[in-house]
Formats: C-alpha cells, structure tokens, sequence
C-alpha cells in the first residue's frame, strides 16, 4: 500500500459508539451544526461511511456522484479542495481515515449465530461483523472490500 495507517481495534479507539465521517468543500463552515446537517447530502459534505465498533466500517457508495468503491474515495481524499471531518466537527487526517477504515479488528470473539441472524450480517474478516450481501437491496450492502469494509447504498447514519 502506499499510505501507513493507524489500526483501529477495540481496544485502543475508546469509541464505543459508531461515528459518521464526511468529506467536505474546503472553506464550508462545517462547526455550526445546523449548517452542517443542511449540507449532508450535496456534492458540499458527501457522506463517507460510519464506524461501528465490532463492524467493518460502513462505506458508503453513491453512484450519482462516480463514487462505486475504495478507490474513488482515495481519489476524494487527496482533492486539494476537501476535508474529512467526522460527526462531532473534527478533522480527521487522510492517514487516520485511511486507517478507519483497511485496518479493523475486533480483539474478543464477537460471533453469535442468532446475533449474526437478527443483523442481517456474516463474519467478518479480524473477528469483525460484515454485512450480508443484499442483492435485493433491502438493507444496502452491494458489495464486500478487499479488506475491513462494506459498501453499503442508500442512506444510512
């Protein structure tokens, strides 16, 4: 891989809730949180994915903007002109993203057969919850990364 991340496990976040992240036009003020959750939606502040504790990390596709994959996000990242920042407001450095994202893990066994029902998911890779593959679209996951995320369609928080 060209970038070094940071892994993200269980046990050195501290985050027990999942967090949204975002990319956003530079120079948008992006602080007041009303103006924030105006934009969410607009080529301004396009919704990257959600950070759940246990799960590979929801990425979020959205075809109508060229963005179908791991790939086109990269290509959004380094845009000069954008910023990430997560729900709370804050700035999230392209190699921490990054590391959000491809380097998940889950340090205890986390794998319930009826949990693994109820939620529509499947294991994952590093003891990781994924979501099932939907071709009905139901719950939006299209696809599965190569590594420690989803790609999931449609709207979700």
């Amino acid at each position: 891989m060209p970038w070094r991340s940071s892994p993200l496990t269980t046990s050195n976040t501290g985050a027990e809730m999942g967090t949204n992240y975002y990319s956003v036009k530079r120079g948008l003020d992006y602080t007041k949180s009303e103006s924030f959750w105006d934009l969410r939606g607009t080529e301004d502040c396009i919704h990257i994915g959600k950070s759940s504790m246990g799960w590979c990390f929801g990425l979020h596709v959205v075809p109508e903007l060229g963005i179908n994959g791991f790939e086109d996000w990269i290509r959004m990242f380094i845009e000069p002109d954008r910023i990430i920042v997560d729900e709370y407001h804050e700035i999230v450095p392209f190699d921490r993203m990054l590391g959000i994202i491809t380097q998940r893990s889950l340090t205890r066994p986390a794998w319930d057969d009826e949990f693994l029902r109820k939620n529509h998911a499947v294991r994952g890779p590093n003891g990781l919850y994924r979501r099932r593959l939907d071709h009905d679209r139901q719950f939006g996951c299209v696809g599965h990364g190569e590594g420690t995320y989803d790609y999931i369609l449609g709207e979700f928080s």
